[in-house]
C-alpha cells in the first residue's frame, strides 16, 4: 500500500507541474490573440479598398492583365498554404492542410498542374514526410507576421504569375489559410487571389453604393502593373494575420482543455491516493489489534 501511495503522489506532482505549464501557455495565447485581432482589424480595410480599386480599374478598361484576365485555358496553378511554425493548437494545422489537399485534388481533376508554396514548419513537415514537391517555403514568423514577411512571400508568387506557363509561370494563384471568425470559431478556407473575380467583388459591394470613376494616367495597364504587387502583398498580409489570430485562439482553446483535463486527473488521483492511504491506515490498525490480541493470548497462557 505504501508503494502505491507513493506512485499516486508522484503522478499528482507531475500532473500539477504540467497543469501550471498549460495554464501559462493559455494565458500567453489569450494575450497574443487580442493583439492579433487588432492587427487583423487594422489591415482589413486597406485590403478591401485596394481590391475595390483594382476592380474599378478592371471593369473600367478593356486591358488584358494577369490581375483581372483569366487565361483561355489554364494549365498551371500555384497554391499558397499558410500553417504555423509550432503545434499545440488542436486541429488548426490539420484543417488547413486538409483544405489545401482538397483544393489541389480539385485543380488536378480540372487538368491543371499545381505548384505548392508553404508558410510554416508544420505544413512543410507534412509535405516532406509524404515526399510531395514544394516549390518554396518560409518559416519563423507565423506567430507575429509583418508586412515585410508578406512581401517576402509575395515576391516569388508575383514572378510566377507574370511568367508564361511555358517558362514555369502559373495562370492562377490560390491561397489556403484559416479565417478568424471568433475566439471559438476558426475556419480553413481557400480563395483565388489571381486572376481577381470582378463579379464576386461587385457582389460584395453594398447595394446602392456607386464605385468611384477613375482616370488612368498614363494608362490602365500601367496602373494595374503598379497595383498588382500591392494587391497580392496586402491580401497575403491579411491572410497571415488571420492565420496568426486563428492559431493563437486554437492554442488558447487547446491549452484550456488540457488544463481542465489535468485538474480532473489530479482530482481522480487525489481520491485514489486518499483511498490508498485509508487502506494503509486500516491495515496498520488491523495489524496492531491483531498483534495486541496475540500478545494478550500469549500473556494469559504464560500465567496459567
Amino acid at each position: 500500500m505504501g508503494a502505491q501511495l507513493r506512485v499516486y503522489k508522484r503522478r499528482i506532482r507531475s500532473v500539477t507541474a504540467t497543469k501550471k505549464i498549460t495554464k501559462a501557455m493559455e494565458m500567453i495565447a489569450a494575450s497574443r490573440v487580442v493583439k492579433a485581432q487588432r492587427k487583423v482589424a487594422a489591415s482589413t480595410p486597406y485590403a478591401t479598398e485596394l481590391t475595390r480599386a483594382v476592380t474599378a480599374v478592371g471593369t473600367g478598361s478593356n486591358t488584358k492583365h494577369p490581375l483581372t484576365t483569366e487565361a483561355e485555358t489554364a494549365t498551371r496553378s500555384a497554391v499558397l498554404l499558410l500553417t504555423s511554425d509550432r503545434g499545440l493548437a488542436g486541429a488548426f494545422n490539420s484543417s488547413a492542410i486538409k483544405a489545401a489537399e482538397q483544393l489541389t485534388a480539385r485543380l488536378e481533376a480540372e487538368g491543371k498542374e499545381v505548384d505548392t508554396y508553404i508558410v510554416g514548419r508544420r505544413g512543410l513537415a507534412h509535405y516532406n514526410f509524404r515526399e510531395r514537391k514544394v516549390v518554396e517555403s518560409w518559416s519563423g514568423f507565423t506567430d507575429e507576421p509583418t508586412y515585410a514577411d508578406a512581401k517576402k512571400v509575395a515576391g516569388p508568387l508575383i514572378e510566377a504569375i507574370e511568367k508564361d506557363t511555358a517558362e514555369g509561370g502559373v495562370d492562377e494563384l490560390h491561397i489556403v489559410y484559416t479565417e478568424f471568425v471568433s475566439m471559438m470559431t476558426q475556419t480553413a478556407i481557400d480563395s483565388r487571389l489571381l486572376p481577381l473575380r470582378l463579379e464576386e467583388v461587385a457582389e460584395e459591394t453594398p447595394k446602392g453604393e456607386i464605385l468611384p470613376l477613375y482616370e488612368f494616367e498614363p494608362s490602365a495597364e500601367d496602373v494595374l502593373d503598379a497595383l498588382l504587387p500591392r494587391y497580392v502583398e496586402s491580401r497575403i498580409y491579411n491572410a497571415l494575420l488571420q492565420s496568426a489570430a486563428s492559431k493563437h485562439a486554437a492554442t488558447r482553446r487547446a491549452m484550456k482543455s488540457a488544463t481542465d483535463n489535468a485538474g480532473d486527473l489530479i482530482t481522480t488521483l487525489s481520491r485514489l491516493a486518499n483511498a490508498a492511504r485509508q487502506a494503509e491506515i486500516t491495515q496498520e490498525i488491523s495489524e496492531i489489534v491483531g498483534g495486541s490480541a496475540a500478545l494478550a493470548d500469549a500473556t494469559a497462557g504464560s500465567d496459567k
